[in-house]
Parts: C-alpha cells; structure tokens; sequence
C-alpha cells in the first residue's frame, strides 16, 4: 500500500449485543451517523467490531446457498472486543489480558 491509502469504516456491518444468541440488540455501529444511540445499561455485553477497508469502504455479500460470505479485497484484519457494562465503567473482557501474547497491542 502506499501512503497515500485512504481507510474506510465499513458501513454494512456493525457490532451487536452479545446474550443467548450471538447478536442480539442493541446494533453497535463503528461510526458516527447522526442517528440516536441505544442507551448502554449495566448488564448489557457487547460485540464491538469495526470492520476497516484499505481504500473504499463497500463490500459484496455474495449469495451462497442460504450462507453468507464477504468479498472484501482491501479488508485489514477485523477485531472483535466483548464488554460488558458495568455500574461504574465498562469490563473489557476479551482485551488485552485474555488475547494471547502475540496480538498484544504494545
């Protein structure tokens, strides 16, 4: 890449509460629309998953026999963060004690 690459959020997905199911409400975006927010309460856990694109920030879901798969040509890695909010401040509980040594952000 050069250093002229520009980065995009991509839009289509966005994070998600975490509970008896994998996503569940509230949607959790990784950018800043304009719209209301849901408020956060102590309870709540939470996916957030900013999704980052090398470039433009579209994707192509591709239609796969009831399954779902991305085509994204200039995707870095996606993170993936649980929280779970708390009276206080929020608990992060995937990061950085439970992320092995490696993927440690210095």
């Amino acid at each position: 890449m050069s250093k002229a690459t520009v980065f995009s959020v991509v839009r289509e997905f966005v994070g998600h509460g975490v509970g008896r199911s994998m996503h569940e409400e509230p949607q959790v975006p990784n950018f800043v629309d304009g719209k209301s927010s849901p408020r956060l309460r102590p309870g709540m856990t939470l996916a957030i998953e900013p999704m980052v694109n090398a470039g433009s920030s579209g994707v192509k879901i591709l239609n796969d026999a009831g399954q779902w798969s991305l085509k994204m040509l200039h995707c870095l890695p996606i993170l993936s963060i649980r929280c779970l909010i708390t009276e206080s401040e929020p608990e992060i509980l995937t990061w950085p004690e439970k992320v092995p040594s490696k993927l440690k952000v210095p």
